[in-house]
C-alpha cells in the first residue's frame, strides 16, 4: 500500500480579497453552515423516518427484546463514530471515511467506498420521494403521487443548489421538527406510564413481561432485530462531512461526536421505551404503526394526522440530507480522480452544481423505477444497497486502525479525540460487525440482500483496482500538511 499520504490541513482556507472565495473549505466549498445548522444535523441525523414507520417490525420481530437490539446496534454506532470523529478531527474533509479509507487503505477502499455510499443515498432519495408523495396524495388526492413525488424533489434540489446555507436552514427546522415530536412523545408516554393523566392507571410491567416474557421469541430475536433496526441509524455521520463547509470542523466533529451516546439513548431507546411499556407488542396497531397507536391509546386527537406530519417532516429531511450527502461524496469522488472532474467543481456560491444535479438526476431514475418496476429493478436496488451501512462502518473501523498511527506520527497535535481502548474495542468493533454481516447470509430474512449487496460492492471494487492500476494519481498531489487550529 506505500507510504500515507500527508493529513490535510485541518483549517479553512481563506480566499483572495472580492473573487468570492473567503471562507471557503480547503476543497473550494463555502463554509456557510452555522453552529446552530451543525447541531440540529447533528441531533436530527439520527432520527430517520424508519425510526417512526419502521419500528413496528421490529418490536414484531423480536416483542420487548427489541430494545435490547436498539441498545447493541446504538453502542455500535457510538464505538464507530467515536472512530470516525477521531479522523474527522484532525483532518475534515468533505468525502469523510471515503477520503480516510483512500489514504488509509489504498485508492481501490476510498473508491469502493465512497460511490457504495453515493449509491445508497441516491437510491434513498427515491425511497424518500415516494413516501412524502404517499402522504401528500393522501391529503390532496387530485394530485398525481408522481407528481407530489416530483415536486418535492424540485424544491430541495433547488435548496441545495442556492447554498449550503439554505441546506442548513431547512434541515434545521426539519430536525427541529422531529426532535421537538419525539421529545414530546416521550414526555407524554412517560406520563402514561406512571398513571399521571386523569383517568390512567400506572402499567407497570404488564406488557413488558406479560405478553410471552421480555424475550417472547427467544434470544435469536435479538439478532434478527438487529437486522431491522441497522439501517434506521444511518446518517449519523452525515455531519462529519458537513462539519468541512462550518467555521470551525475541528469544533463542530468533537460536539457531534461526544453527544451521540445521550442522541441515541433519548432518541431510540427512550421512545421505543415508551411503546413497548404502554402497549402489548403484539398487537395489530402496534406493527401496523407503533406511534400512532401510543398517541390513539392516550386518546390523543387526529393522532394519525399528527403522526403523517411527524412523518412527512422526517422523510423530507432524509430526503434533504440524502442529497447534500450524496453531492458531497461525488465531489469528493471527482476531486481525487475517482469521478468526472466535472464533479469537483463549484458555482460561484460555493457549491458542487454538477454534483448535484448527478446525484439527483440518479434519484430520479430510481424514482421512476420505484413507479414502473416497483417489485423489479427497484426491489434489486434496495436491496442491492441495503447492507451499506455495515460496509461503511466497518471501513471506518479498518481506517482509524491504520490512520491512528499516521496521525500520532505526523500531526499528534490534532488528535482531539480518542477512540477509547484503542486498538483492543476497534478491533472489537470489527469483529461485531463481521458477526452481523454474517448473522445476514444465515438468517433468511436478510440473505438476499445482503448476497446482492455483496455482489454490488464487488463490482465497484474491481472497478477501483482496475482505475488504480490504470491511472495512477501524480505524486504532487497530496496536499502538504497544516498546523491545527489552536481553538480545536
Amino acid at each position: 500500500m506505500g507510504a500515507h499520504p500527508p493529513i490535510p490541513p485541518a483549517v479553512p482556507t481563506a480566499g483572495h480579497p472580492g473573487d468570492g472565495s473567503a471562507n471557503r473549505s480547503p476543497e473550494g466549498l463555502q463554509a456557510g453552515l452555522k453552529n446552530r445548522h451543525l447541531s440540529m444535523i447533528a441531533i436530527g441525523g439520527v432520527i430517520g423516518a424508519g425510526l417512526f414507520v419502521g419500528s413496528g417490525a421490529g418490536i414484531n420481530a423480536a416483542g420487548p427484546g427489541i430494545l435490547l437490539s436498539y441498545a447493541l446496534t446504538g453502542l455500535l454506532v457510538v464505538l464507530v463514530m467515536r472512530m470516525l470523529g477521531e479522523m474527522a478531527a484532525a483532518s475534515p474533509t468533505s468525502g469523510s471515511f471515503s477520503a480516510y479509507a483512500d489514504r488509509a487503505l489504498g485508492r481501490w477502499a476510498g473508491f469502493t467506498i465512497g460511490w457504495l455510499y453515493w449509491f445508497f443515498w441516491s437510491v434513498v432519495l427515491a425511497v424518500e420521494a415516494t413516501a412524502a408523495a404517499g402522504i401528500l396524495t393522501g391529503w390532496i388526492p387530485a394530485v398525481p403521487q408522481w407528481a407530489w413525488a416530483l415536486l418535492v424533489m424540485i424544491v430541495l434540489t433547488g435548496t441545495n443548489l442556492v447554498s449550503v446555507g439554505s441546506f442548513g436552514e431547512f434541515e434545521f427546522w426539519f430536525a427541529g421538527i422531529k426532535v421537538v415530536a419525539i421529545v414530546i412523545f416521550i414526555v407524554v408516554g412517560a406520563l402514561a406510564i406512571f398513571g399521571l393523566p386523569p383517568g390512567h392507571h400506572a402499567v407497570g410491567t404488564a406488557n413488558l413481561l406479560g405478553h410471552g416474557g421480555f424475550l417472547p421469541k427467544g434470544p435469536g430475536a435479538i439478532l434478527s432485530g438487529m437486522l431491522l433496526v441497522v439501517f434506521s441509524f444511518m446518517g449519523s455521520e452525515i455531519v462529519t462531512l458537513a462539519a468541512s463547509e462550518s467555521p470551525n470542523p475541528v469544533v463542530a466533529v468533537r460536539k457531534a461526536v461526544n453527544s451521540v451516546i445521550w442522541r441515541i439513548a433519548l432518541f431510540y431507546i427512550g421512545s421505543i421505551t415508551v411503546i413497548v411499556t404502554l402497549l402489548p407488542w403484539d398487537s395489530a396497531a402496534v406493527a401496523k404503526s407503533p406511534y400512532v397507536a401510543v398517541l390513539e391509546s392516550l386518546k390523543i386527537p387526529y393522532a394519525g394526522t399528527v403522526m403523517d406530519v411527524v412523518v412527512l417532516t422526517a422523510v423530507l429531511s432524509c430526503l434533504n440530507s440524502g442529497l447534500y450527502t450524496a453531492s458531497r461524496m461525488a465531489f469528493s469522488l471527482g476531486e481525487r480522480g475517482d469521478a468526472p472532474k466535472s464533479f469537483a467543481t463549484v458555482n460561484k456560491g460555493g457549491v458542487p452544481a454538477v454534483a448535484i444535479w448527478a446525484s439527483v438526476a440518479f434519484g430520479f431514475i430510481a424514482t421512476i423505477f420505484s413507479y414502473t418496476s416497483k417489485d423489479t429493478i427497484f426491489q434489486f436496488l434496495l436491496n442491492s444497497s441495503g447492507a451499506v451501512a455495515l460496509f461503511v462502518w466497518l471501513v471506518i473501523c479498518v481506517s482509524q486502525l491504520r490512520m491512528r498511527r499516521t496521525i500520532e506520527r505526523e500531526t499528534p497535535e490534532r488528535l482531539t479525540v480518542r477512540m477509547w481502548l484503542y486498538p483492543w474495542l476497534t478491533y472489537a468493533t470489527i469483529a461485531l460487525i463481521v458477526f452481523v454481516v454474517g448473522y445476514m447470509f444465515y438468517d433468511k430474512n436478510g440473505r438476499e440482500q445482503m448476497v446482492l449487496s455483496v455482489v454490488a460492492a464487488a463490482v465497484v471494487l474491481v472497478a477501483g483496482l482496475i482505475l488504480q492500476k490504470r491511472r495512477p494519481r501524480e505524486a504532487a498531489e497530496p496536499v502538504t500538511l497544516a498546523k491545527a487550529p489552536e481553538q480545536a
